[in-house]
């Protein structure tokens, strides 16, 4: 590792994706007949360790699989990309986490999770992995493992020095003393809603449920809503960060990708209007693939899409 390397400790989840596609998404009690299977490595940690690591961060990763077929597959695809499995551990009592999802044509999808050993991922197998934490610039962690064990996490972050990054999915309620150890919330509508019990249906919406959630700790919210854009707000005011116009063909990891890239671009000590829009451009591209981790877009492609997308003033709005 370079003395200039860009490291980032990712915390969460490996699943394996199960995904059908249909016209259009099943509503209570109902059956729709899709097409196309496909089965595919996924989990929301998986899923942004490998993100920020095609977009050429040095990315360690903590997270548990099963001794079972898919744990075996998740470890080999991790290895083809490159990805260092050091401190993914192996269960030998759960199954892999499987997560089953729809998608309809316009690319939006339903997700349900077996979180199986990622549930097993405790505190104290956290603990066996502090050395990834050590120089460090970025934890991220989500919440497709025990709270208790993203807690911790974020308690290490910050005994080490590092900038924390939440994405608060699936969406829950939190309480404030794991909130206060978070520099970035990154929720989108339904998990802000979740944390503020505010409705979220538009960017005004969006600012208000993330000044709500910014008084209870984080440093700064960053509320996602699609290819509506997003709305980031701190103690200093608000911006809206437009979305980039790309054909959407599948919304699964967008927002791994988002949360990966604000990650990778902190770490970068890039200015944060400049690492949300690489976060926009990073969710943007991976829309525009089939699958989670498959869609996941490499630092060239990103850079890319930035090029021939004008730069479009982001709207501040002071306090007040």
């Amino acid at each position: 590792m370079s003395a200039n390397a860009v490291v980032v400790v990712v915390v969460g989840s490996v699943n394996v994706d199960m995904i059908v596609r249909a016209e259009r998404l099943p509503r209570p009690g109902e059956t729709v007949v899709g097409g196309e299977f496909v089965s595919a490595g996924g989990g929301k940690g998986a899923n942004q360790a490998m993100a920020a690591h095609r977009l050429g961060a040095d990315v360690r990763f903590v997270g548990r699989v099963g001794r079972d077929a898919w744990g075996d597959a998740a470890l080999a695809g991790f290895a083809a990309e490159g990805l260092p499995t050091t401190w993914v551990s192996v269960d030998s009592a759960a199954a892999t986490g499987v997560a089953l999802i729809m998608v309809d044509r316009g690319g939006q999808n339903l997700i349900a999770v077996s979180p199986g050993a990622n549930h097993r991922l405790t505190r104290d197998a956290l603990r066996a992995a502090e050395p990834a934490f050590v120089g460090a610039g970025v934890l991220l962690v989500q919440l497709e493992i025990p709270i208790e064990t993203a807690w911790l996490a974020l308690e290490m972050a910050r005994a080490h020095g590092l900038a924390t990054v939440l994405n608060p999915a699936p969406s829950c309620s939190l309480p404030d003393g794991l909130l206060r150890l978070v520099d970035w919330a990154t929720p989108n509508e339904v998990e802000a809603v979740a944390l503020t019990d505010l409705d979220v249906v538009d960017l005004h919406d969006a600012e208000r449920a993330a000044r709500s959630l910014l008084a209870r700790g984080p440093s700064h919210v960053v509320v996602t809503l699609g290819d509506r854009g997003a709305v980031h707000v701190t103690g200093n005011g608000a911006e809206e960060i437009s979305a980039l116009s790309v054909q959407a063909v599948d919304a699964t990891a967008a927002g791994d990708a988002f949360s990966a890239a604000l990650a990778v671009g902190l770490a970068r000590a890039l200015p944060p209007s400049e690492a949300l829009r690489y976060a926009s451009a990073a969710g943007a591209c991976a829309a525009t693939r089939p699958g989670a981790q498959p869609s996941l877009p490499t630092h060239a492609e990103v850079t890319a899409l930035l090029a021939r997308t004008p730069v479009q003033r982001l709207e501040d709005r002071s306090r007040g």
